[in-house]
């Protein structure tokens, strides 16, 4: 990766600072108890009447048997078997409440199972899970049916079922093959493991395979994750996620195993990301987005080359819905102009389901200011390329007179150091630029001034 720009210590150190990964906006951090479950129900029937609009789904399946210390996922350790079972009947009863209250409004064109690890469920209960949901909506031709898998845990049977079922995307996460790492994160996962279900699913006929990667992991040297590279190359995922760590032990308390002294300084983590650019380049894929990479014929790469590309809570994707639905402990959805997060707690969840109501614990409802800035935001965290004229057309706005102050913090920085390049019509993030497309997106966020002198609440940037 060409890093000439960004490779001086000054440099990164200005850059490397606290910041949103913008996978909404407003983020999460402004997200608050004023959004009730009587708001949620009010926003479930307005959606009600927009019956033609798909929808996106959103499942949130929390269990695992063992705790990662490196994890930032909202999960539930447990080797209780029997709680699946009780967690399904209180889904249902949630299905069930929102979709009574969109009525007619079914279709969806994207379906995630998310954790957790949704393979923790067995065959029987992955099945009824499925049930429940087909039940009350309907999979649109074309639908992306996602589900995160766990190398470790996933049986042939388990493979076999959800192919039958209809999915037809599977995520696993690898973070870094070196024993070393693992030990440092207290995840073990062998190659073998990986590479077998990798080679069950393409023998399964699955055409689309994502491997997560994390770089900045403590006890990471260069030639380690080299090592893990060109081994995630040589299997040929279709999309591969290669994610900064995010190292936020104030939030999540496990974290505090992993030691600070073991983590690699901001110069050694520039240059495991830039080893994995280089890498996935080298053997053909794309970048999509700041940390995501896809062959060409990827519909992830057809869209980022399309400029068409967008970004919810389940990551990148090429099938926008306007509303997206959250279920589960801790699950955020998004529907007319607002967010919704479930509450965290699994007996709140439960207490909630059975007494009839949303178990929404907070959220937020968007401005007309938020949607301008979100819009900007989306269009550069997902294409790099910002179409200043559309956003002035689409919202009313003087775009040089709206974000006057936005423009002035690019040219104080990002700008000079050939991360960006504005023009009347256009904002485009170099490739230069692309690792630090967080803090180019910064400037146009209205809340993080207001934050200012607070406690740290967003991971590193870099």
């Amino acid at each position: 990766m060409t890093l000439s720009a960004a490779a001086t210590a000054d440099l990164l150190a200005r850059y490397d600072r606290p910041g949103p990964r913008y996978t909404s906006y407003p983020t999460a951090v402004e997200f608050n108890e004023g959004f009730t479950s009587e708001r949620y129900l009010a926003k479930l029937a307005e959606a009600a009447t927009r019956p033609d609009e798909p929808l996106a789904l959103y499942v949130h399946l929390p269990f695992c048997a063992e705790r990662c210390s490196f994890c930032g996922c909202n999960v539930i350790i447990t080797r209780k078997r029997g709680v699946a079972e009780r967690y399904l009947d209180h889904l249902e009863r949630e299905i069930d409440l929102v979709a009574d209250r969109l009525g007619a409004r079914t279709g969806v064109v994207q379906l995630h199972w998310g954790g957790g690890t949704p393979t923790y469920l067995n065959v029987d209960e992955l099945q009824r899970l499925w049930d429940t949901i087909s039940r009350r909506f309907t999979l649109l031709p074309g639908a992306e049916v996602a589900i995160e898998v766990d190398p470790r845990v996933t049986s042939a049977e388990q493979v076999e079922r959800l192919m039958g079922l209809g999915f037809n995307r599977f995520s696993m996460g690898v973070q870094d093959f070196d024993p070393a790492v693992q030990d440092a994160i207290g995840r073990w996962q062998t190659f073998e493991q990986t590479e077998t279900l990798h080679a069950q699913l393409r023998a399964a006929g699955i055409a689309s395979i994502n491997h997560d990667l994390v770089y900045g992991l403590p006890q990471q040297t260069p030639e380690t994750f080299r090592d893990t590279i060109a081994r995630t190359v040589d299997m040929r995922p279709d999309r591969v996620a290669v994610y900064s760590y995010a190292f936020v032990p104030w939030i999540k308390a496990h974290q505090k195993q992993i030691h600070l002294e073991d983590l690699p300084p901001r110069e050694v983590k520039l240059e495991l990301f830039g080893i994995a650019y280089e890498g996935f380049v080298a053997a053909g894929y794309e970048q999509i987005g700041m940390d995501h990479f896809a062959l060409p014929s990827d519909a992830l790469a057809q869209a980022a080359r399309d400029r068409t590309l967008h970004r919810n809570f389940m990551g990148y994707t090429t099938n926008p819905a306007e509303d997206s639905i959250g279920f589960g402990v801790s699950a955020i959805g998004e529907i007319g102009g607002a967010f919704a997060q479930n509450t965290k707690k699994l007996t709140r969840y439960e207490d909630a389901v059975m007494a009839g109501v949303p178990p929404v614990e907070r959220g937020f409802e968007r401005s007309r200011d938020d949607t301008v800035r979100r819009d900007v935001i989306q269009s550069l965290m997902c294409n790099f390329h910002l179409d200043v004229r559309a956003i002035e057309r689409r919202h009313q706005v003087v775009f040089r007179d709206y974000f006057a102050d936005a423009l002035a913090e690019l040219e104080a920085g990002p700008v000079g150091h050939g991360f960006v390049r504005v023009t009347p019509d256009a904002i485009d993030v170099t490739q230069e630029g692309r690792l630090f497309v967080r803090n180019v997106c910064m400037a146009f966020d209205a809340y993080l001034k207001r934050h200012e002198g607070e406690t740290q609440r967003f991971s590193r940037t870099v």
